[in-house]
């Protein structure tokens, strides 16, 4: 989302070629979003360009508007992704351009474009694009020197480079003793700061060595002195450089606090400093945990996380807590069993230990029944013998009933 500096290099371009210049045509397309959202619609939004001459052009925070020679006035807001371009010129940074398709460079009037205008000679064309239709355009109908003190702008608060008459550390301080909330989501409230943003609070945060989430009430009077004079140092040096951040200095977190989610980010400040992101409430915020420390309570419900260089080796402690965290959920689902059948993981290992010595010479005596089992074949052999005896002598003949019974006698003696 633009923010203060780039809403100022807007107006920078509409002071240059617009300012001064009467509008000698104008259309707008019905979008019920950038339009009816506030009020107002596209032929409205012509109607009060067409014929007019433009007097000035202002900001305050992430707002910026056109004063007319007569009323309406225009009050614009980019929203997400909105943006003015000038033909024949190249309003935004080299990033913009070259995410687009080379038939996209010249198009005019562009691709997603709300209204453009056209000024009398020298011609002059301006449009206004919004792809994502985040952004408002909304008529004022007011005396343009008192612009301000109407809606949407008087609900918003001061401009940390536009209002330092306003904005003051004794302001900053009543605003955050105040109130109960993260510092972060403190300087984010428009109707606190105008202009701040995402980028910015993340930037004036690392340079006052505040930790994001310490609550806005907790901080010291040096604390608050530092934050102030961060806020009101990288407000108006972007605000001077047009929001140009090859231009910001090298020292800032700026050029570092995009590597999230990015293959072959640094993660790191060039002092060494590893930086981390933190989420809470759906905010996510970029620091350096070494240097922005907690003095103070923090909002409960922080999630960490650290950005990791390609070129460093994942920490192998990790898997280990992962394996850990297995081996707890495995413990505690043997429990839930163990519990249903009676027995604890540690009573059924227990168990199991006791059992192996049994088990073990059940099977040591196993050849045992073997070496007993051999007299019991020789018994009922010698016995068969002394039958088949008597048998082939009654079939001879040769000895009587008696003799036999005696033979026997003798064959069980012998």
């Amino acid at each position: 989302m633009p923010e203060i500096a780039e809403i100022a290099r807007i107006v920078h371009f509409l002071r240059l070629h617009l300012v001064g210049k009467t509008i000698k045509t104008a259309k707008a397309i019905e979008d019920a979003s950038v339009f009816g959202k506030v009020g107002t619609t596209g032929p409205d939004v012509a109607a009060a360009f067409t014929g007019k001459k433009v007097l000035s052009a202002g900001t305050q925070g992430k707002y910026f508007w056109l004063i007319l020679d007569n009323p309406p006035h225009p009050v614009m807001h980019f929203g997400m992704t909105g943006w003015i371009h000038i033909k024949g010129d190249r309003t935004a940074y080299t990033n913009y351009y070259k995410k687009m398709k080379p038939e996209e460079l010249d198009a005019w009037p562009p691709k997603h474009w709300k209204f453009h205008l056209k000024t009398e000679d020298p011609a002059v064309e301006v449009a206004f694009t919004d792809p994502r239709r985040f952004g408002r355009v909304r008529l004022v109908d007011c005396p343009g020197e008192s612009i301000r003190k109407h809606s949407p702008l008087v609900e918003n608060g001061p401009d940390p480079v536009v209002d330092p008459d306003v904005f003051t550390v004794d302001y900053l301080r009543s605003k955050m003793k105040s109130r109960h909330v993260p510092i972060k989501a403190l300087i984010l409230d428009q109707s606190v700061l105008s202009g701040v943003g995402n980028w910015v609070a993340d930037e004036v945060l690392y340079q006052a060595r505040l930790h994001p989430e310490q609550y806005c009430d907790d901080f010291s009077d040096v604390q608050i002195e530092a934050l102030y004079t961060a806020i009101r140092h990288v407000c108006q040096f972007a605000v001077d450089k047009l929001g140009d951040s090859d231009q910001f200095p090298e020292d800032w977190m700026f050029h570092h606090r995009w590597s999230k989610g990015v293959k072959g980010a640094a993660g790191e400040l060039p002092s060494g400093e590893k930086l981390a992101f933190i989420t809470v409430g759906g905010r996510t915020s970029c620091y350096a945990p070494a240097l922005q420390k907690k003095t103070g309570r923090i909002a409960p419900g922080v999630k960490e996380e650290h950005i990791e260089s390609d070129a460093e080796p994942k920490p192998k402690a990790k898997k280990a807590a992962k394996s850990k965290a297995v081996k707890a959920e495995d413990d505690e689902a043997q429990t839930k069993k163990g519990k249903t059948q009676g027995e604890t993981p540690t009573k059924k290992r227990k168990v199991e230990e006791e059992e192996k010595p049994v088990k073990k010479r059940k099977t040591e005596e196993k050849p045992a029944p073997k070496t007993k089992a051999a007299p019991k074949k020789t018994a009922p052999a010698s016995k068969a013998a002394a039958i088949k005896a008597e048998e082939k002598a009654a079939v001879n003949g040769t000895a009587d009933s008696r003799r036999r019974r005696s033979g026997r006698l003798q064959g069980k003696a012998v």
